[in-house]
This record gives C-alpha cells, sequence and structure tokens, in this order.
C-alpha cells in the first residue's frame, strides 16, 4: 500500500528551559498551549502542531537543517513581531517567485523559526 501524505501536522522546537519557552511561544505566537504533559506543550496554531520538547542541552548547531514555514498575511510585520520578542534575524524576507516571500527567525533556544506569505497555498 502506498503512502499517503496528509500535509504539515507538527513542529517540534527544542527548548532548555520549558516555563520560559512556554512563556515566550505564547506571547510569539499569541496562543495559549491546549496540551502539557510531561517533556511536552502542544499549541493548536491556525490547525496545525507548534510543539515544545525539553531538551537539556539543545544544540544550536543544528537548527536549520530542516526549516517549517508558518504561514503568515504580512511577511514583515510578522518578522518585527518576533524581533520584538527577542528572536534574531536567520534569513532576511526575500520574494522566492510570484508573490511567495519566506523569512526566518531564530529564538532565544537556537531554533530557527521559518515564516512565509503564500498566497498561492489553499487548504484543502
Amino acid at each position: 500500500m502506498p503512502a499517503k501524505f496528509l500535509g504539515l501536522r507538527t513542529a517540534i522546537y527544542r527548548v532548555g528551559d520549558m516555563a520560559k519557552a512556554k512563556a515566550w511561544y505564547t506571547e510569539a505566537f499569541e496562543v495559549e498551549p491546549y496540551f502539557e504533559a510531561g517533556p511536552y506543550i502542544g499549541f493548536n496554531v491556525a490547525g496545525y502542531e507548534l510543539g515544545l520538547m525539553a531538551a537539556e542541552t539543545p544544540d544550536p548547531q543544528q537548527t536549520d537543517n530542516v526549516l517549517t514555514y508558518w504561514g503568515v498575511e504580512n511577511i514583515d510585520a510578522a518578522v518585527e513581531h518576533f524581533l520584538s520578542l527577542g528572536a534574531m534575524v536567520h534569513e532576511a524576507p526575500m520574494n522566492v517567485g510570484g508573490e511567495i516571500v519566506t523569512a526566518s527567525v531564530t529564538d532565544p533556544w537556537g531554533n530557527v523559526i521559518g515564516l512565509i506569505y503564500n498566497p498561492e497555498f489553499k487548504l484543502p
């Protein structure tokens, strides 16, 4: 039976300080966590899972091997929002074709958060 891929479900970021990360991500994504148990905190961001996983020593050297992009309506405003919370620019906004613009920031734990403005993307 062939694999059936269903699209993005979860992006997990490893953090060293769960309480601080919970507060930061709550403010950054403007949503309270819906799930909290043991080493995991889950947020529902417009129908997609953003998870925080406890890590004793997160490795900031490996954070941009995989990028997860979160859709936004205004890429510049989204980048500025994250920067106002102490994130750093990882990749400045860049047009990648048509009207599609991507950018990424690094959270206080070294995780890369991708942002994308894509007016062509429609949920099924």
